[in-house]
């Protein structure tokens, strides 16, 4: 309940191939919307669309291939979907990266990235995604960034330090974005997601070069899966429209920070 008034319109989900983006996806299918699903490598999204549409669900999976630290490349996909599909309505910024770079040592270049992916991309996606809500005078629109429990207090441990500061800068471009939407009178709504460790690759390539540590940070509690992000975005969505969430945190009921 609460998601018909989705059927048939359109959601943008950034780093729709793996992950929490891929089940997310899956899910707004399940419920009936057409979402375009962008990455940089799109062939797993063609497969995961294959699978929607033989599985029988009403929506549909739009694969676009897009390098999201590139704007030129963010805004020939909007411009893309406003040709195909009008425009976004549905906007989750889910694409996100950390690399093992310490403050003390790390390199400017890991650093860099994880601004342009976690940042700057977040806030270009949104503000496209707005121009697009607003030139079709879309007022019940959504705008969901997932951010992490790391966007809410700093972890001892030194290789995830900057992608934390990646991730308390989320937390206050939601908070900024929900007050620029009221200031603008529209009920578009903004919202963040925050989990703890949930069972993606994510580890595998924060630790990309030691295969067994990553795994170790899957296996030594109960993780959350993917799909219990996908759940809290549907949740997130069909809320009433005089209801704004603006966190979602959650974490693994055994994980301690």
């Amino acid at each position: 309940r609460g998601m018909e008034r989705w059927t048939g319109r359109v959601a943008l989900v950034t780093g729709a191939s793996v992950g929490i983006g891929a089940a997310v996806a899956r899910a707004l299918v399940q419920h009936g919307m057409k979402v375009v699903g962008c990455a940089r490598s799109v062939d797993k999204i063609e497969k995961l669309a294959a699978e929607c549409q033989s599985a029988g669900y009403p929506g549909t999976l739009i694969p676009y291939k897009c390098d999201l630290s590139n704007e030129e490349e963010i805004l020939s996909m909007f411009s893309a979907i406003k040709t195909l599909h009008q425009g976004v309505d549905v906007c989750i910024n889910n694409a996100g990266l950390a690399r093992p770079e310490p403050l003390l040592s790390g390199k400017t270049e890991g650093w860099r990235t994880m601004i342009d992916v976690n940042v700057m991309a977040v806030s270009i996606c949104t503000r496209e995604a707005y121009q697009s809500m607003k030139e079709r005078n879309i007022d019940d629109g959504h705008i969901i960034n997932i951010n992490s429990m790391n966007g809410h207090s700093v972890v001892p441990q030194s290789v995830v330090h900057f992608y934390s500061a990646t991730k308390y800068a989320v937390t206050a471009l939601t908070e900024g974005l929900r007050q620029e939407l009221r200031e603008a009178k529209t009920h578009i709504r903004a919202t963040c997601i925050s989990p703890g460790l949930v069972e993606t690759g994510f580890a595998f390539k924060l630790h990309d070069n030691d295969p067994e540590r990553a795994a170790a940070t899957y296996e030594s509690i109960r993780c959350l899966k993917a799909e219990d992000m996908a759940n809290a975005v549907i949740y997130v969505l069909s809320a009433p429209p005089h209801v704004q969430i603006g966190d979602i945190q959650m974490r693994p009921t055994e994980q301690i920070s």
